[in-house]
């Protein structure tokens, strides 16, 4: 199985991004062996439509889960619709949000737990 966690390095020792679309990265980590690639977020230069380019990357990608801190509802739902479950509210490194994972701590989310846009920087 192959999980993406939201990160703001490239390590396992990385801190969990709180945000998806505009986390700077995605590991695709496989929680048995630990073993995981790194992918740079694609949309996070994006202005608009971030939450639902940054799905599209993680489900081309193969994931089959999201480890994040939070998750807008265009990404949720674009992200469901491909067959990926979402875990939010996870924080830590990338490799104790691996660990939860696969002791069973975390609960799947049955709707987006933030509002739209609210990763954006709105200052000027």
């Amino acid at each position: 199985m192959k999980i993406c966690i939201t990160s703001q390095g490239q390590t396992l020792d990385a801190t969990v991004d709180p945000r998806f679309g505009r986390a700077a990265y995605f590991l695709l980590v496989d929680p048995e062996s630990m073993s995981f690639e790194v992918l740079a977020n694609q949309a996070l230069s994006l202005g608009g439509g971030v939450g639902i380019q940054a799905a599209k990357q993680v489900i081309d990608a193969g994931a089959e889960a999201v480890l994040t801190g939070n998750c807008g509802p265009n990404a949720f739902q674009t992200l469901q619709a491909g067959g990926v479950t979402v875990y939010s509210g996870v924080s830590g490194s990338v490799r104790q949000a691996a660990e939860a994972f696969k002791a069973g701590r975390l609960t799947a989310d049955v709707q987006a737990s933030s509002d739209a846009h609210s990763g954006m920087d709105r200052r000027q």
